[in-house]
């Protein structure tokens, strides 16, 4: 399997990843006050009591971490994929992957930052 392939179905997988996990999301975001699902201090999902509930619990840490990596993976790659379309010279290629790739990492550590602050704020423990 060349890069290219496996770079496209880890780009699949994470889109059948991001499905899943926006859908539950949504779910609980949307739907779980009527649903009475993780909203244990009244019917308003979106409550700060709630969401400070929420952010307490480990699973939901580690389940937003995950949702930030496989949503950053799968556009950055999709966007790079337009991009690369364009039919650009090699060495604006790379500096075009290279730049995708420090944003996304970049983006990834902040956002992993304020989850797990969110976390530790809340009350969770690790």
């Amino acid at each position: 399997m060349s890069n290219g392939t496996k770079y496209w179905t880890w780009h699949m997988a994470a889109g059948v990843v991001l499905l899943i996990l926006l859908g539950l999301h949504m779910i609980i975001m949307h739907m779980g006050g009527t649903l009475h699902l993780f909203s244990p201090t009244g019917p308003d999902a979106v409550s700060i009591a709630n969401s400070q509930w929420r952010d307490s619990k480990i699973c939901f840490t580690i389940t937003y971490i995950l949702l930030l990596g496989v949503g950053l993976y799968h556009g950055l790659y999709g966007l790079r994929t337009i991009l690369l379309e364009l039919t650009l010279k090699p060495a604006v290629e790379k500096a075009v992957t290279l730049l995708l790739t420090l944003t996304g990492l970049a983006l990834f550590v902040l956002g992993s930052w304020a989850a797990w602050a969110a976390h530790t704020i809340a009350g969770g423990r690790a």
